[in-house]
C-alpha cells in the first residue's frame, strides 16, 4: 500500500509526472489553437444553440455535446484531431464533449478555458453580425492582437 502522500484516487499510487504527462495530451492552449494551421484541427463547440448563437469560434462546427454520438459520425471526418470547447473554466460541458469523442475512437482536445479565455486573449469570434474581436484582457495574455 502507498503512503499517505503517494496514495491517490481511491488508495492507488498516483505518479504525478504520468498524470500531468497524460493531461497534456488530452488539453490543448487557446494560443496553441489561434496560431494552428486550420486545417490541421477540427474544432468543435459543444454549447446550446444560444451560445452558439451569441458567439463561437470562426472556423467551429456546433455539436451540442447530447448530439455528439448521431451527428460526429456524418460531420467529422475520421481520422480527424477534435478540439472541444464549451464556456470556460466554470463548465465542464467540454470534458463530457470530449469523452464522447473518445468514446467514439476519435483523437478529442479539450481547448483549455473555452470561448472564455478566446475571447480574453482578444482572438475573433464569429457572430451574426460578422467578426468580432475585443482587446486582450493583459491580466490573462502576453498576446497582443
Amino acid at each position: 500500500m502507498a503512503s499517505d502522500d503517494q496514495a491517490g484516487i481511491f488508495g492507488m499510487k498516483l505518479d504525478p509526472a504520468d498524470y500531468f504527462r497524460a493531461k497534456l495530451q488530452c488539453e490543448i492552449d487557446v494560443m496553441e489553437v489561434a496560431e494552428a494551421d486550420p486545417e490541421t484541427l477540427f474544432i468543435v463547440d459543444t454549447r446550446r444553440r444560444s451560445s452558439w448563437d451569441h458567439g463561437h469560434i470562426p472556423q467551429a462546427v456546433h455539436i451540442p455535446t447530447a448530439l455528439i454520438p448521431s451527428q460526429a459520425p456524418d460531420l467529422v471526418p475520421a481520422g480527424s484531431q477534435v478540439v472541444v470547447y464549451s464556456w470556460g473554466p466554470g463548465c465542464n460541458g467540454s470534458t463530457f464533449a470530449a469523452l464522447a469523442f473518445a468514446e467514439l475512437g476519435y483523437s478529442v482536445k479539450e481547448l483549455i478555458g473555452g470561448i472564455e479565455y478566446w475571447i480574453r486573449n482578444g482572438l475573433p469570434v464569429e457572430t451574426d453580425a460578422g467578426i468580432v474581436q475585443r482587446a486582450p484582457d493583459v491580466l490573462v495574455t502576453a498576446h497582443t492582437a
